[in-house]
């Protein structure tokens, strides 16, 4: 259903309903809401607008004589038109700067101070997550020659990055034909993914080589070795057991079937790589009300960045009545602090200081 068939008052009520049953995790009525001072209506007619919403399918009636409750589409549409900043206090954004400043070095420490974080400061179970294999380039290959059995071969990655890996061809090779094919390889495959060294480029450097062609088999193949040990997926999660205080996983069977999705890294890859998009960098994950799916009811939010030439995200898992105002902002605002940090240099989050003071 197109948004630009709601009303302003359907929008607010539908807010209000979102709102109340984040807080509440009940169905929300009408009486309720006719004492919302947002709203300026009798409770008739925000009984006939919720009935309309209903229709519509942006709520759903658990009960004949219950309130509604938002309906999958209900979520989505509050995600996407009605969420709004959510202001921080100065000592959060100051925890973030302390905490995170001094974690600069190695990235598993970085994504798993990125999903502690994400999860002290918004109350949910935090992620943090690198993406799979494919995606690192190399701006620069070099290399040192050992012996006519083996040589160095040296890649320089985007944010000085540095891998070397020995290749032993098992024939001769001389020392020119390394330094050719180091040559060859900054013409040909300087600032290309794994995916994009395709048979035809492999081709044109074994056509260059010439007689010397065997040694381009042994070297494509370190090249892929080391791309992939950059850009093996991983994925950190923090405060698993803040899932608990939620009524939405009290069921103890779904709960063991979402704690295993959390346990295997593959699995929770494949469930947010189906994500719903707020725009370019946030991705929300919104569950299905399918009580058979083992992610029902729940949603995942993330935030993309980039550091040291690695896809990096950051973001929470929680039930689909989870704060979305305050998770969104606080994510968004972590992610450009880690991605500010990489880049400059500068304290984290700085500029939201200056913004709130």
């Amino acid at each position: 259903m197109d948004e630009k068939k709601l009303s302003p008052r359907k929008k607010q009520i539908l807010r209000a309903i979102v709102d109340a049953h984040i807080s509440c995790g009940e169905p929300v009525g009408s009486k309720y809401l006719s004492q919302d001072v947002r709203i300026a209506a009798s409770p008739a007619t925000i009984r006939n607008e919720m009935a309309e919403l209903e229709e519509m399918g942006y709520l759903v009636q658990p009960h004949t004589s219950a309130g509604r409750v938002p309906s999958e589409q209900g979520y989505r549409f509050y995600v996407e038109a009605l969420v709004r900043q959510y202001s921080e206090t100065k000592q959060e954004i100051d925890e973030i700067n302390e905490r995170l400043r001094y974690k600069l070095t190695e990235m598993d420490e970085i994504l798993a101070e990125a999903s502690h974080l994400a999860s002290s400061f918004t109350d949910y179970t935090g992620i943090a997550f690198k993406s799979g294999a494919g995606k690192v380039r190399a701006e620069r290959f070099d290399s040192v020659y050992i012996s006519p059995r083996s040589f160095h071969l040296v890649m320089t990655f985007s944010g000085e990055i540095v891998k070397s890996k020995t290749v032993s061809p098992g024939f001769s090779v001389t020392k020119e034909d390394v330094s050719r094919f180091t040559d060859a390889a900054n013409i040909y495959l300087a600032n290309l993914t794994s995916d994009e060294i395709t048979m035809p480029i492999i081709m044109k450097l074994e056509a260059i080589m010439g007689a010397s062609s065997p040694i381009v088999h042994p070297a494509i193949k370190a090249i892929y070795e080391v791309m992939s040990e950059l850009d093996t997926a991983d994925i950190k999660v923090e405060g698993v057991n803040k899932l608990l205080k939620f009524p939405e996983y009290s069921n103890v069977s779904k709960l063991r079937d979402l704690l295993g999705v959390l346990e295997e890294k593959d699995k929770l890859l494949d469930v947010i790589s189906s994500r719903t998009k707020l725009d370019d960098d946030i991705n929300i994950f919104i569950g299905t009300e399918d009580e058979g799916d083992v992610m029902s009811n729940t949603t995942v939010i993330y935030k993309n960045i980039t550091v040291g030439g690695k896809r990096l995200a950051v973001g929470v898992i929680g039930p689909r009545r989870m704060d979305y105002q305050k998770v969104i902002h606080m994510i968004t605002r972590l992610a450009a602090g880690i991605d500010r940090m990489f880049s400059s240099g500068v304290p984290l989050l700085g500029e939201i200081n200056d913004e709130n003071e």
